[in-house]
């Protein structure tokens, strides 16, 4: 199975036209606000945090350079080459290892996974995106990455988020104008029900083992100049 084509270059356009300048991408938060929330809430449940750590859906890498300094290897992995071209660029010291992966393809998951072998893995916002046939299979991907030890940190959208998203583009000063992109690439976020996000990781095989709410920041503002911070709820996985 493989992601559709639709889909593929849907990413490819958004991240070919996304400018290279920090923040310029609505998620492409500062660490200090996403990642490293994150590692507080993930740092905890880790088994074996000398594990190679995989970003999965990692875009432009901002996250993964944050994450390279916590881990020793750091592979952050994307469908887009787009977005991996930017994220090399901004990785001029070579601190993470970039990688090209659809994570719907079993095999090619499987042979991240003989290479790495077991895995701790980051997912930030990429389940609520995709499209509903390859949900599964993207958890399915997760379970196989972190093998017997990893452990898994997943934060996603809450489906509220689509009533503020919503809310957001239909503003009578028109959508915020790092969200039009989102759009214009029909791109869907917030698409996956507050109880089908465990439900999918379950079926996959793992176990959840810690869970909460945290809102995801953006690099987006009202007119009033308060930064837009999405619902989202977060997940640590792994095999008990």
């Amino acid at each position: 199975m493989s992601v559709t084509n639709r889909y593929r270059e849907a990413w490819e356009g958004f991240w070919r036209g996304a400018p290279e300048e920090p923040g310029s991408v609505i998620w492409d938060a500062e660490p200090s606000l996403t990642a490293a929330r994150h590692l507080d809430l993930f740092d905890r449940h880790l088994t074996d945090p000398e594990l190679p750590l995989v970003d999965l859906g990692c875009g432009n890498g901002t996250q993964t350079g944050f994450l390279a300094e916590r881990f020793t290897r750091t592979v952050g992995v994307d469908l887009s080459a787009a977005a991996l071209d930017l994220a090399r660029r901004r990785d001029p010291h070579r601190r993470v290892e970039f990688a090209q992966l659809d994570a719907t393809d079993a095999e090619a998951v499987r042979a991240l996974h003989d290479r790495l072998g077991d895995a701790n893995v980051y997912v930030r916002g990429l389940i609520h995106q995709c499209e509903p046939a390859d949900r599964g299979p993207v958890a399915e991907a997760v379970a196989s990455l972190l093998g017997d030890r990893g452990r898994a940190f997943v934060v996603e959208l809450s489906e509220s988020a689509k009533t503020v998203l919503t809310d957001l583009a239909r503003s009578p000063a028109g959508p915020p104008p790092k969200l039009v992109p989102v759009f214009a690439h029909g791109l869907a976020p917030a698409e996956v029900a507050d109880a089908a996000f465990p439900a999918l990781f379950r079926a996959a095989g793992l176990t959840v083992l810690a869970t909460g709410d945290l809102p995801l920041s953006t690099t987006e503002t009202t007119p009033d100049g308060r930064r837009i911070d999405l619902p989202a709820q977060w997940l640590v996985l792994g095999r008990i």
